[in-house]
């Protein structure tokens, strides 16, 4: 099975799919360019290794990213995404720890590496120019080049032979906001599974066009691959301006926009007065959504946004589209097909409103981690996979998620979540962006401290004055007692805040 041969089979090749930089791709067009582009991967020999061969890609976003993505799982190949804010140290650390064959970048774009040898080079070109009305893609901006002969002979950390036994389609590697990364594994199976599922939630259909602002490096199986599933179109807007995002929407008639709180607390704040009449659907994901946010972009556009949360090992269970206006600051109940629950440090299932360690079961779970190499049988407990993730639930069944086990904080015995000191922090209206974590005390255990990036470096805030704001709404124990300003936050590469303790 290939969800690409899925993807097209059920597909009207004179529907749109993809729209970017004034030009629309429809089904047809981007199944002619995809097959064009896996025969281009097939005939370098690139798939020819051993098992399924893992080829990276490396690529910005845009019409580029989908094809050769597209083309790559078409091929027979494992695609393995690769961002391009790596370092050289961690794409090599990527290259190793996946057995990368090979990897595909653009015409004019840039591999850095240090691991020792040469790759040869392969230039992937003979694509046919794209007629599409009064617009027309050049062939030279679909060429690209394989660069091959990137493993060398260090040994795997997996038996290539169970691999590829499980018919991979994708390996991506997990936020890492609290630790080391890990490869997850799934196969192309599995991620048919998740876009059914999902799309019981979002409800994406052939009426749709879906604005992308996301990283399509860590953005893309139960997304893209699910709108192109479902028949709608991808619009790409290569921008985090609000007025472009809104005069792309207005233009090709968005109706879902699928961003992270950075982009809908730039869109809530946009001034134009732009209208985006045909939004049914605003999803905000990647991190927790800040209330003034969510009020703030109800408020301007008259939708509400519902929070969803994605996994990479299970997929997107939970969707706050039943509640969203009442209880914005839930990820709701779980998308059927879905069941959770919360449990203490022993397993121990607890009562409603109790925070625990949230435990989810569903369709399109992980297939395995890389390496060190671990099935889904012997990650998952009796079904189940551990979050991480401190949640509650509430009577009615709506998930709330509180904070990350491993970043919880506890002072002398009481226990309080960074997420809820940095919610009380951001709504002072000098404060931008937030982190807090634990620093360790000889009395208290820990003491939760707060880095600061603010609205106005020139002007900061006095910091009793912080210190007032947050005793209003926190307990006492929770007040950071130390802040500290930055120009800005650690990121992991999808865009989350990086989780430490000093």
């Amino acid at each position: 099975m290939n969800i690409v041969e899925s993807i097209f089979k059920t597909a009207d090749p004179n529907a749109p799919a993809l729209m970017a930089d004034g030009v629309t791709l429809t089904y047809g067009q981007l199944f002619k360019t995809v097959e064009e582009a896996a025969d281009l991967i097939l005939e370098s020999g690139a798939c020819k290794a051993e098992g399924v061969p893992r080829i990276g890609l490396s690529c910005p976003n845009g019409l580029g990213y989908v094809i050769f993505a597209l083309a790559i799982l078409r091929a027979g190949g494992c695609l393995v995404p690769v961002a391009s804010e790596l370092s050289p140290a961690e794409r090599d650390a990527l290259v190793l720890s996946t057995g990368l064959h090979s990897v595909l970048i653009p015409i004019g774009g840039e591999w850095k590496h240090a691991l020792p040898g040469d790759s040869s080079e392969i230039l992937i070109s003979g694509f046919n120019s794209i007629e599409n009305g009064l617009s027309t893609i050049p062939a030279e901006s679909l060429r690209a080049t394989l660069l091959t002969g990137l493993r060398g002979a260090e040994p795997l950390g997996f038996d290539e032979k169970k691999l590829s036994a499980m018919n991979p389609a994708f390996i991506r590697f997990s936020s890492g906001t609290t630790g080391k990364s890990k490869g997850v594994v799934l196969s192309h199976e599995s991620l048919l599974e998740r876009v059914t599922v999902a799309n019981r939630g979002l409800q994406i259909g052939p009426a749709d066009r879906v604005i992308w602002v996301l990283p399509m490096a860590h953005h893309f199986a139960v997304s893209i691959l699910l709108y192109l599933m479902h028949g709608a179109a991808t619009l790409i807007v290569n921008s985090h301006f609000s007025g472009d995002i809104l005069a792309a929407a207005r233009t090709y008639g968005g109706t879902v926009i699928y961003g992270a709180p950075f982009h809908h607390a730039l869109l809530a704040a946009d001034l134009s007065g732009i209208p985006c009449p045909g939004l049914r659907l605003a999803v905000s994901t990647a991190a927790s959504l800040p209330l003034v946010t969510a009020r703030a972009f109800e408020k301007r556009f008259g939708v509400s946004l519902s929070q969803a949360l994605g996994i990479i090992e299970v997929g997107l269970p939970f969707l706050n589209s039943d509640a969203s206006r009442e209880k914005p600051e839930s990820v709701g109940r779980p998308i059927s097909g879905f069941s959770v629950s919360v449990r203490d440090e022993k397993g121990g299932i607890l009562e409603a409103g109790a925070v625990g360690e949230l435990f989810i079961r569903g369709p399109g779970m992980l297939d395995a981690y890389l390496a060190p190499w671990r099935v889904r049988n012997e990650i998952l407990e009796e079904g189940w996979f551990r979050t991480g993730d401190l949640a509650s639930i509430d009577s009615e069944g709506f998930v709330r998620i509180c904070g990350r086990a491993q970043s919880v904080i506890n002072v002398a015995g009481m226990k309080c979540f960074p997420e809820e000191i940095e919610a009380v922090l951001c709504a002072h209206p000098a404060i931008q962006e937030a982190r807090v974590f634990a620093k360790p005390h000889l009395k208290f255990g820990s003491i939760p401290v707060a880095d600061l990036v603010p609205r106005d470096p020139e002007n900061l805030p006095e910091v009793i004055l912080l210190v007032k704001h947050c005793r209003a709404a926190l307990a006492a124990f929770k007040i950071p007692v130390e802040f500290n300003f930055v120009r800005t936050l650690p990121l992991t590469p999808s865009g989350k805040v990086r989780r430490c303790v000093r």
